[in-house]
């Protein structure tokens, strides 16, 4: 017998919509994701890269919230001259929420509770090639206080560094980085996002040495495995040391 997904709650989504808003460029649908979110009370699905440099922003909310997010994450898009198209679907039918990759994310959504704002800052440099990423990111980090979160690559060779840290240094930080991706190769789009909705920077992607744990160091099990010990004090010769005999002197 086979055993189907089980389909969204249809009591929390009946009265649901999606929007999706797409563009050329990374930070550019993260900026317009943003402006999404802060702009009416949808939540944010995440988003789908379908290479050659193609994103797009999948919110779900209610019908007049999702019509609103969708009209101002156009006009940011366009304002970033990176907009391609936008789709809004009243009461998607059940089957195409499971089959399109957001099923997983609406049961967490449903779950959740999202702070308001958080107190950092998100800044986004978008290369042509990825010696110019690298560069640049590096000269972010060497300007301001600042942390390297991850990189995007979204094909059509784009790739973009992400970074954290305070409004001020990111805002430095970027600036640095424009410089540097335009002398070592092409600039493609840069982003600052000051104090991000919770909900924006849990789709962000996130380097594996942010996310991994110190394991601690597992001795063998099996007593006949090998253990490689580092070098060793030399013990001394016990025949060697005196011993005393009650009632009389040391003797050797």
């Amino acid at each position: 017998m086979e055993v189907y997904p089980k389909s969204p709650d249809r009591n929390y989504h009946q009265d649901s919509s999606l929007g999706l808003v797409s563009t050329i460029s990374f930070p550019a649908i993260v900026g317009t994701a943003d402006m999404m979110l802060k702009s009416a009370g949808v939540h944010l699905v995440g988003y789908e890269k379908i290479g050659s440099g193609h994103c797009t922003a999948i919110v779900r909310g209610g019908i007049a919230d999702v019509r609103l997010a969708v009209e101002s994450g156009e006009r940011t898009a366009k304002q970033f001259n990176q907009f391609v198209s936008s789709l809004i679907i009243p009461r998607p039918d059940a089957n195409l929420s499971i089959v399109l990759p957001i099923a997983s994310r609406l049961y967490e959504i449903a779950g959740e509770e999202h702070s308001l704002l958080s107190n950092k800052a998100i800044g986004l440099v978008e290369t042509k090639g990825f010696p110019a990423m690298v560069g640049a990111a590096d000269a972010m980090l060497k300007a301001a206080d600042i942390q390297l979160a991850a990189y995007e690559k979204i094909g059509a060779s784009l790739c973009t560094a992400i970074i954290r840290g305070s409004v001020a240094n990111v805002a430095v930080a970027v600036e640095t980085g424009m410089y540097e991706a335009e002398r070592i190769g092409e600039l493609n789009a840069v982003m600052v996002i000051p104090r991000p909705l919770d909900e924006l920077e849990q789709t962000l992607p996130l380097a594996r040495c942010w996310i991994e744990e110190l394991q601690p160091i597992q001795l063998p099990v099996n007593f006949n495995d090998k253990y490689v010990q580092g070098e060793g004090l030399t013990l001394p010769d016990l025949t060697t040391i005196p011993v005393k005999v009650k009632g009389e002197s040391y003797e050797t």
